[in-house]
């Protein structure tokens, strides 16, 4: 008899999801202090973007990946376990050993070990709460990630002020070297890293596959499992086929580039997309020989099958977090040129609007955090769809006020519309997405949605230069403006986006 997935208590949700907070204390120290680390190393200021690309390319491949091999484990530690502890582990050793980087080039080497072992640990924890959790406490798990995602930002991110303000560390360094208070952060952030992840490891017991699938039927039967793509198979000449075109289309891009002098990052987007046509064809001849079981096949098999509901929500994700890269970009030149009146970065007046970017930052995360758990409220007085939607206009109205505001006490007001978006970008989406989902491909799919995060940010970094320097002037503000509209975009698409739990049961 089919039976479905009891519903586990708050702290057990909590448990399973606090490896999030070790996750996100990573990111975060990576996001705050790594573009420091590679100047102090002699990075020239232009070439920066150019070495953090490892972040969005190593979550593209590795996310992925990750996904396919978690959803075929099964060992002593578990399906998703081995993963979290696997990853925990390498990142943090990269931790420790990042701000004792001797020169640049390790350091560039250390930010992709890094980033690909945190990709390996993340990747499963949003597909944990797909396999624990029934339909109806989703929006609560990925609520309790989006409340540790906020605290870890927050802490990890004021740790070197904390250290240097409250424990007199230093805070500077002879030329060449990492300053102390930088030095222990990192240490730290090893530390709760692998802690976090451990307590997560040995607090959660998970389901079996046997148990999985007498779950799966009755969650999510085959006979409803809807795709985007009405191709039912993907012989040897659909991958060629598609695989030339996508090749095609690169080489043109790059030509394009090439003769009308545009912006280098744009190499970036354009050998991306030769190298995806690249994969198709590979994966066609691995068809032809018969290996359909590969597990590149498998991937992107899947990707052009991916359910409905993941394509109308690929959309959503790719206007929300564009408007999340342009702000993570911008920001700081948008304030300290707009609200402190230069744009001399040498200057007090510069530095000290970048500091209060860098509290705004701790602002929204905070604020995401506290709202995280009034998320499900909203959720069951409306649906999930509306509670987005209503999330990314408060997002959109906080990036466009700031060109509004002229004092820099008022931009926390800002900050609160947009830190509500960010914590609904963190749940609802994958709270929707995984009532679609076919239980014994959840993890592939968890992976391959993250393709329309990292390709929104890959193509922010690309043309939001261009925009900025020939059509806004000069004035990045107006990338904050267009990042605003973004969100509305994406407000009104999740409204059409199907919700296959909105059906089966009341969101709780």
């Amino acid at each position: 008899m089919k039976k479905s997935k009891p519903r586990l208590s708050f702290w057990q949700i909590w448990n399973m999801s606090f490896g999030f907070l070790g996750i996100q204390f990573g990111f975060a120290l990576q996001n705050a202090n790594v573009s420091r680390i590679f100047e102090t190393l002699g990075a020239k200021v232009e070439n920066i973007p150019i070495l953090w690309i490892a972040a969005p390319v190593t979550g593209l491949i590795i996310q992925p990946i990750i996904g396919h091999m978690s959803d075929n484990t099964w060992n002593r530690l578990g399906r998703r376990r081995p993963y979290f502890l696997t990853g925990a582990i390498l990142a943090s050793i990269a931790l420790i050993f990042m701000p004792n980087s001797p020169v640049l080039w390790i350091a560039a080497g250390t930010l992709w070990i890094m980033d690909a072992s945190i990709n390996i640990s993340m990747e499963p924890f949003r597909a944990f709460v797909g396999d624990m959790l029934p339909s109806e406490q989703r929006t609560t798990g990925f609520a309790t990630q989006s409340f540790f995602i906020g605290t870890g930002a927050v802490i990890a991110s004021l740790l070197p002020i904390v250290l240097t303000n409250f424990f007199n560390v230093q805070n500077t360094a002879p030329a060449g070297q990492i300053p102390l208070s930088v030095k222990l952060s990192f240490y730290i952030g090893g530390v709760v890293f692998i802690s976090a992840v451990i307590w997560t490891i040995i607090r959660t017991k998970e389901y079996s596959p046997e148990e999985l699938s007498e779950f799966s039927f009755e969650e999510n039967p085959v006979a409803k499992y809807e795709t985007a793509d009405t191709n039912g198979s993907f012989e040897t000449g659909v991958f060629v086929k598609r695989g030339f075109y996508w090749i095609f289309a690169g080489l043109i891009l790059s030509l394009l580039v090439y003769f009308f002098a545009r912006e280098k990052e744009l190499y970036i987007l354009s050998v991306g997309i030769g190298a995806f046509g690249l994969i198709q064809i590979i994966s066609g001849l691995f068809v032809s020989s018969g290996k359909t079981d590969n597990g590149l096949v498998v991937i992107l098999s899947d990707l052009y099958r991916m359910p409905k509901t993941m394509g109308q929500l690929a959309i959503v994700q790719f206007f929300s977090w564009f408007a999340l890269f342009s702000m993570w970009i911008y920001t700081t030149s948008a304030v300290t040129s707009h609200i402190y009146g230069t744009k001399d970065p040498t200057s007090e007046l510069y530095n000290q609007g970048a500091n209060w970017v860098g509290l705004l930052f701790a602002v929204y995360n905070g604020f995401a955090a506290i709202v995280a758990f009034l998320l499900p409220v909203l959720a069951r007085w409306t649906n999930r769809r509306i509670t987005h939607s209503i999330c990314l206009i408060a997002g959109g109205l906080g990036l466009i006020s700031i060109i509004l505001i002229h004092t820099h006490g008022m931009l926390i007001l800002s900050m609160l519309g947009i830190g509500l978006a960010w914590a609904s970008i963190l749940a609802m989406p994958y709270a929707i997405l995984t009532g679609s989902l076919p239980s014994n491909k959840m993890g592939t799919y968890m992976g391959i949605f993250n393709f329309f995060i990292v390709i929104p940010q890959i193509l922010a970094a690309s043309i939001l230069g261009f925009f900025v320097r020939d059509i806004f002037g000069g004035e990045s503000i107006y990338a904050l403006v267009t990042g605003g509209i973004s969100m509305f975009i994406a407000a009104a698409l999740i409204l059409f986006v199907k919700d296959v739990d909105e059906t089966k049961t009341k969101i709780v």
